[in-house]
């Protein structure tokens, strides 16, 4: 090794030792007699310092030449520091150097690497090899390493063996788009970059591998926001001869692990809700339950009133902000702007406030009698100084609205603090949902979910009814995982595909390599896939997955660092037989 101890590593203890350095330089400071250097690696930032008339007359020169982001070599003794600097763990020494040799001289960066920097994300995006030398990148990168770690440590204790899947796989109509890749050795024809492994874990389990899991690649083509990309990580798992009770403790127990051995907090055990329930009471199947603020339906105590906006509407929902009878009418407006927005789509808020003397004064007091106003208060059981919020119109668009809204108000209020965390399992889910563009149904998660076996009588007669045998873990409004118990009967997976509009010949050209496998002698299965990054960022406290993977995209899929998506070579394209003409 080019170094006896890295830049984190010196102590006091170390006082006297003679030693050798290597890393970048973060900044210098020469005050004509005294020249100090701070060192930095990937553990930590060591003070150097120089003295004229002390220290060698050409490694001052030497030192005096070095610039921002130089990798040198350093040689000298640990002694005490006079002005310890308590911010940085080797703050309480420094070395006096004797030997100092420049290993690479660097160009000014583009902007300070530096925990807080001057550089926006585009422009880091662009350097992201000098990005990554940032402390809370890198940390987060760390947190990242130690995740895997523990998980691949669980999993390996409750008898999991990780197997590889591919990644050339075959392309299917379900999900998100695929990305496609072209094969040379058969021309006209196309890979596809795996959206999961789901097919390939279903068919581990007709091999008798009864415990897998993978920390895999998957590729999703589709629009991006700082919580997608088109390449993410899952912590894929799959096991046989199980029921979903032993799926939820088996990774109830893997994500309490991660909480106890990477953050040192126990988590109790999971509460569940149905996802009727989380609908009906948070207008969204992945509730943040930080906080309260559950719906509360007024149908019954607001129409039939003479106001139009109620009386018209298919629901009327509101919410309880507790404490918020402050509210200006201002904040009021900026409220009601909020849920007009085209992405949350009301027409419009109506308040009400209780004031201290118990009375309710609300926008629309000409159509309500104190005592109607009353009968607001009760229905949320609101005290004095509470605010209610109120939105109406259809069922669906409604409660989507107001979850928004929720969300907003818990924000504002301070709720959603990152270093709470509240856990759920969401379970129930439809199996199917339809869609009016294509007048089919579609499988809610996909068409391998088993229906649940009490619901299996509904498929013929009501199968928009039929509940699936899925769950999802949600983790402060975070769907962290998901997954479900699988079908592993060939009738009842054709019967599935039948539902889903597939021809017989459609769904055997897709997937009869599965269908086929389950004459085989399929055992009941069932499994479960977390989003890595998203509990890696959920863990670091960020909004955005991008800190957590060491090459992100940007939000239009492009790696800006090395400009891809790219042209490729005329020579490539003829050798793969494509034609690139664009339409116009």
């Amino acid at each position: 090794m080019l170094r006896s101890h890295t830049c984190g590593e010196l102590r006091l203890e170390n006082v006297g030792q003679e030693v050798t350095l290597t890393g970048w330089v973060q900044k210098s400071r020469d005050k004509g007699g005294m020249l100090w250097v701070d060192l930095r690696d990937r553990y930590g930032i060591t003070q150097l310092s120089l003295e004229e008339g002390v220290s060698d007359a050409q490694v001052l020169t030497t030192a005096r030449t070095l610039g921002r982001e130089f990798v040198v070599k350093a040689t000298g003794t640990v002694i005490e520091r006079v002005s310890k600097n308590d911010k940085i763990a080797t703050g309480d020494i420094e070395i006096k150097v004797t030997a100092l040799e420049v290993l690479n001289p660097a160009k000014l960066p583009p902007f300070l690497i530096e925990d807080e920097t001057d550089g926006g994300d585009d422009l880091r995006m662009k350097y992201r090899y000098l990005d990554l030398r940032r402390s809370p990148v890198r940390k987060s990168l760390e947190l990242r390493h130690r995740m895997a770690q523990q998980v691949r440590s669980y999993l390996d204790g409750q008898g999991f063996i990780e197997v590889e899947t591919p990644v050339l796989i075959k392309s299917t109509p379900e999900g998100a788009r695929d990305f496609v890749v072209p094969s040379r050795m058969n021309p006209g024809e196309f890979y596809a970059l795996p959206q999961s492994p789901q097919t390939f874990k279903q068919l581990l389990m007709v091999s008798g591998f009864d415990k897998y899991f993978q920390i895999v690649k998957c590729f999703r083509d589709e629009d991006l926001r700082a919580d997608r990309q088109p390449e993410f990580t899952q912590i894929d798992c799959e096991l046989s001869f199980v029921t979903q009770e032993d799926i939820l403790n088996t990774f109830e127990g893997l994500v309490k692990h991660l909480f106890r051995t990477v953050k040192g907090i126990e988590l109790p055990d999971f509460p569940r809700m149905t996802y009727a329930d989380a609908m009906r009471l948070y207008g969204s199947d992945k509730p943040d339950t930080r906080f309260g603020m559950q719906f509360v339906e007024l149908n019954d105590v607001v129409k039939n009133k003479g106001f139009k906006v109620f009386d018209d509407a298919e629901l009327v929902v509101g919410i309880n902000a507790s404490g918020s009878a402050f509210y200006t009418r201002k904040q009021i407006d900026e409220l009601t702007d909020f849920v007009k927005r085209p992405q949350v789509g009301a027409t419009g808020l109506v308040y009400a406030r209780v004031q201290e003397d118990g009375s309710v004064k609300s926008s629309v007091d000409k159509f309500y009698s104190p005592e109607d106003l009353q009968q607001w208060a009760q229905a949320f059981n609101a005290q004095p100084g509470d605010l209610l919020l109120i939105l109406a119109g259809g069922a669906d668009k409604t409660r989507k609205a107001l979850n928004e809204l929720r969300l907003e108000m818990g924000t504002r209020l301070g709720m959603r603090d990152k270093d709470t965390f509240s856990t759920l399992w969401v379970l129930d889910f439809p199996l199917l949902e339809w869609d009016e563009e294509s007048n089919r149904f579609h499988a809610m998660h996909h068409p391998f979910t088993s229906p649940k076996p009490e619901d299996m009588d509904l498929i013929d007669t009501n199968p928009g009814a039929v509940r699936a045998n899925a769950y999802d873990m949600v983790i402060n409004g975070v769907e962290v995982g998901g997954g479900s118990i699988r079908i592993h009967d060939r009738a009842v997976q054709s019967r599935m595909f039948d539902l889903l509009g597939f021809t017989s010949e459609e769904a055997q050209a897709q997937f009869g390599f599965l269908l086929d496998a389950f004459e085989y002698g399929a055992p009941p299965h069932g499994g479960i896939a977390f989003g890595f990054d998203r509990l890696c960022s959920l863990f670091g406290g960020a909004d955005s997955i991008r800190d957590f993977i060491a090459f992100p995209k940007n939000n239009s899929g492009r790696d800006v660092m090395i400009d891809a998506p790219s042209p490729i070579a005329q020579a490539q394209l003829d050798e793969l037989q494509i034609d690139t003409r664009l339409k116009g």
